[in-house]
């Protein structure tokens, strides 16, 4: 797994942010701590902006979104304390929020849809030693029928709706997290299955699910 980050200033300065921002579930912030977002960062001149709340580029056209998105889509999913949790995880980019998850999961499976960002998402990962992960380019929409059912679902990218396929992939009592767009801003819904929705306040934007894998990169 990887260690604690290289400036431990910056990361104590990015979670009081976080914590101001609504990110207050302490496993999260922790993970958040001990995963350097800058190693997910191809850019050299980009590195120092991994301690600030701010979105990244990648290639493919992509973003790492901003930490404190990462930290409230997180938090929604409601992860179990003892890390048992199997996540299904749609829009793995550059792998941070993959790492992330993974930290605090038994196991997550992450798609792309764009090839490029699966092979160096999961070189990167195995450099950081992060070995609970499986990873591969698909179709977000479908999610991964062939690994259900998933302890919890999140998407990285806002759909108009929950999606119903989505949720069937899910285990009886499992929880889905997704930024739904609601006009012109968004919202982060949280469904249990066989339960209740929740619905959070999300004052980001965070890109909108592509459908189909990309075909060139």
């Amino acid at each position: 797994m990887a260690g604690l980050i290289a400036d431990p200033f910056s990361a104590a300065r990015l979670l009081l942010h976080l914590r101001q921002e609504g990110v207050t579930d302490a496993r999260v912030l922790t993970a958040m701590e001990t995963i350097d977002r800058a190693a997910f960062v191809d850019d050299p001149a980009l590195a120092p902006l991994a301690f600030e709340d701010a979105v990244l580029p990648i290639p493919c056209g992509q973003v790492i979104l901003r930490p404190a998105s990462t930290g409230h889509l997180l938090q929604a999913l409601a992860l179990p304390d003892d890390g048992s949790a199997k996540v299904l995880l749609i829009g793995s980019g550059s792998g941070y929020m993959t790492a992330v998850a993974a930290s605090l999961s038994r196991h997550v499976h992450a798609v792309d849809r764009y090839a490029r960002l699966v092979r160096e998402g999961e070189a990167r990962l195995a450099r950081l030693g992060i070995g609970n992960v499986t990873v591969r380019q698909a179709d977000g929409q479908y999610g991964w029928p062939e690994q259900e059912l998933f302890d919890r679902i999140v998407l990285a990218c806002a759909v108009p709706e929950v999606p119903d396929l989505l949720l069937s992939q899910l285990t009886a009592g499992g929880r889905l997290a997704a930024p739904i767009v609601r006009g012109n801003e968004q919202e982060i819904v949280s469904v249990t299955l066989g339960g209740g929705v929740m619905r959070t306040p999300f004052f980001q934007q965070v890109p909108a699910l592509s459908q189909g894998k990309a075909g060139v990169l």
